[in-house]
């Protein structure tokens, strides 16, 4: 029975990227649209590779680098290995794959929704879903076939090959060695978040800085030479850079599901294994309802709600996963367990899942009311920009700040609760539970790019209003989706990281960290600006490469006699290699601050602190990354009202009034808080618990080399009788304590 199980892991990662496959090759097909169409939709693609490869030539040096620091480490202590390193490389090119995998269908999905969009709404709306869909499934695929078919290898490698029990030091080590996997995954993914949202962020605000405030054109118009570099940003940025976040989150999770479900002692059909396995379960089957939950996703005609029938897609995946899990979990698990002296059953198991799946829904609602059109957030930021653009900017960060409240309290409210019901191992699979539909999320989230690339091909090539108010209706749906993906992602990053944290814990063997120790206070307050500071260099780069894209845009308007009269091509290269070049350049600085500093500290310092350090940036990065992406949001959605035209103190305003410029400059602010420096936060609180989860076997304060002290080892002795003709099994359990 635990080896068909194991098996059918990376099976289910083999389903999703057939399913991935099919829908791609449907999107293929579609009709690409007249010659001027392709030829634009050529330009982003070309941008959108020049950059990826960019940038994986300065990922691939610290790919390298980091392995042989991780072989070398791995032969220092009994709970690694070397091979750690080749599963680092692993997880880094899987997390590559993913976000290529995303571009490439974003890139050829982004001109076809143009073309379905010239013919209804509805067609439009599956192009650009079923885009989304190819990234969702790809993400979630590669990531359960790579970490399933990686435990069944290290567990075999280090466990079983030894004949060690489920909840010894041989474990740790193979679960210690999976590490190494996640962390990979985390490193690019954070790489590729910062990296591309510099990139479009630089794009677009210098394209609405020259474009739309100083030379009155429309935000997508042809003429204007950052547009191209503006649309490869969305791909490289929203679309690459989040299907790389989303994949190391979706890993980062069920990793740290596996640690603490190590610590727990199973009498179960599967050898004892049924808690590690678990969260790998329903990731698989999350795929599978995933899948099913795409197929609600469509809308009748052109006055079809478009939100409505995401919402559909989503929640139905949701309602599946929950039924499922309760099947899953009373199969699975025995009626008793327990984690650290916590006792509990596996009813609540599934409890904590459950309210896994209502705080992931409950933080997108909130997101969404903070963020969409028509909610009182963004008409308070649209009634503000009538007074100007101060007025837009206080309005916006009053709105970012009391986004913070509802999903903080939800947030506060899953994580007790699920500790209730399961200890330490219901908040992780609590979080398990939020991330088992991430194809779907994935796929909502994918949708929003497509759309606002679709909406920009449908400017630049000047098509007839219709095919725009179209893929407007798309893009503003889109936005609300993106932000609500956001805080899903943020909701789903605090509770991963509370579960990693425990883990280190564990391995570090420290009981609790002490704030009452100065040294700890210090790591915690520290823990506490990184964000900040992450923040600072995230915008500041924007802020500098939009200052050399304002000047390029302007020396072209200036220098190149007949753009605005259609009759000369601006150059739109010249845009993309500046976007490329500082995205490259500026994305180090805080990579190295999210890898470096839990390593100085906790080799410095040691485990408490370290912990006093992951507690800080945990906190105040969930509240950074809620407080930016919900006011870049708000900001967009206000600006894009005007487009319908908004009602402010008894009059109708419209594109190119005051109040619409003064949302301009709201928008302008936001962009680099919800595409950039927002999004980021989830990464740098996942990535720098996993280092410290990966180090804490060399900064450890228990012994490694026996048993460890205070471990459970249990022993199973079955005996067969034939009792009234039928072969019965009695078990007789043994359990000690070290």
């Amino acid at each position: 029975m635990e080896q068909a199980l194991i098996y059918l892991v990376p099976a289910l990662g083999l389903v999703g990227l057939l399913i991935m496959a099919i829908k791609s090759a449907w999107v293929t097909k579609q009709p690409t649209g007249d010659e001027n169409m392709v030829e634009l939709a050529g330009y982003i693609a070309d941008g959108a590779m020049a950059f990826l490869k960019a940038e994986w030539k300065v990922l691939s040096y610290f790919a390298v680098i980091a392995a042989i620091v991780l072989a070398w480490s791995g032969t220092l202590v009994p709970t690694s290995s070397p091979v750690i390193a080749i599963s680092f490389l692993i997880g880094a090119f899987l997390s590559a794959l993913a976000g290529y995998i995303g571009m490439k269908i974003a890139t050829k999905a982004n001109v076809r929704t143009t073309q379905a969009a010239r013919t209804s709404l509805k067609h439009a709306l599956k192009v650009s879903f079923t885009g989304g869909s190819v990234m969702g499934l790809g993400v979630a695929g590669l990531a359960v076939l790579g970490l399933g078919s990686l435990f069944i290898v290290f567990y075999q490698l280090y466990v079983v090959s030894v004949g060690a029990g489920v909840n010894g030091i041989e474990m740790e080590k193979a679960l210690e060695v999976l590490a190494g996997f996640s962390l990979g995954a985390e490193s690019i993914a954070l790489f590729a978040r910062v990296g591309g949202g510099i990139y479009t962020k630089a794009a677009d605000v210098g394209a609405d800085l020259v474009g739309k405030v100083e030379a009155g054109i429309p935000e997508d118009d042809v003429r204007n030479p950052a547009t191209i570099a503006d649309n490869v940003g969305d791909n490289v940025g929203d679309v690459a850079g989040m299907g790389a976040d989303l994949f190391g989150s979706y890993v980062a999770t069920i990793l740290a599901t596996m640690v603490l479900g190590r610590e727990i002692v199973s009498v179960d059909n599967f050898g004892g294994i049924a808690p590690i396995l678990l969260p790998m379960v329903l990731a698989g089957l999350g795929i599978i309802f995933s899948i099913m939950g795409m197929a609600f996703v469509t809308i009748k005609d052109d006055k079809g709600d478009v939100q409505k029938a995401l919402n559909m897609g989503n929640w139905s995946s949701i309602v599946f996963t929950g039924v499922a899990s309760f099947f899953i979990v009373k199969y699975m698990l025995p009626e008793t367990l327990s984690i650290r002296g916590y006792e509990f059953t596996n009813m609540d198991v599934f409890y904590a899942i459950i309210l896994g799946l209502v705080v992931g829904t409950l933080m997108s609602i909130i997101t969404e009311y903070y963020t969409a059109m028509g909610k009182r957030p963004v008409l308070s930021i649209i009634k503000q920009s009538a007074t100007g653009h101060a007025t837009n900017i206080i309005g916006g960060l009053a709105v970012g700040m009391e986004s913070t409240v509802l999903p903080i309290l939800v947030l506060a409210g899953g994580i007790y609760g699920a500790y209730e019901f399961a200890g330490l191992y219901g908040v992780a699979i609590a979080a398990a539970g939020m991330m088992a539909t991430t194809a779907m999320q994935l796929a909502i989230d994918a949708f929003g790019p497509i759309a606002d690339n679709a909406g920009g091909i449908a400017e630049m090539s000047q098509l007839p209003e219709e095919v725009r108010g179209r893929t407007d209706i798309l893009d503003a749906v889109g936005n609300t989706t993106a932000a609500t993906g956001k805080g899903f992602a943020i909701a789903s990053a605090a509770l991963t990281s509370l579960a990693l944290f425990a883990a280190f814990v564990g391995i570090a063997g420290i009981d609790a960290i002490d704030i009452y120790k100065a040294d700890v206070l210090a790591g915690l307050f520290v823990g506490g600006m990184i964000p900040f500071i992450f923040s600072s260099l995230a915008i500041a780069a924007v802020g500098r490469a939009a200052m050399d894209m304002v000047n390029e845009v302007r020396r072209q308007f200036r220098e190149i006699p007949g753009i605005m009269e259609y009759k000369a091509k601006p150059e739109y290269e010249k845009c993309v290699e500046i976007s490329t070049k500082a995205s490259i350049r500026e994305m180090i600085a805080p990579g190295a601050i999210a890898l470096i500093s839990p390593i100085l500290v906790g080799f410095a310092f040691g485990p408490e602190v370290l912990g006093g350090m992951l507690a800080g940036v945990t906190v105040s990065g969930v509240l950074m990354g809620m407080f930016q992406s919900n006011a870049g949001g708000a900001w967009d959605n206000a600006k894009k009202s005007f487009e319908k035209g908004v009602e402010i103190n008894g009059e109708i305003y419209y594109k190119k009034s005051e109040p619409h410029k003064a949302s301009v400059t709201g928008d302008t602010v936001g962009d680099p808080f919800k595409d950039t420096s927002g999004p980021s936060m989830n990464i740098l609180i996942k990535l720098m618990s996993i280092v410290a989860l990966v180090i804490a076997p060399h900064i450890s304060e228990k012994p490694h080399g026996a048993a460890e002290a205070g471990v459970i080892n249990k022993e199973v002795k079955k005996e067969i009788k034939m009792v009234d003709g039928k072969e019965v099994v009695e078990e007789t359990v043994t359990i000690t304590k070290n």
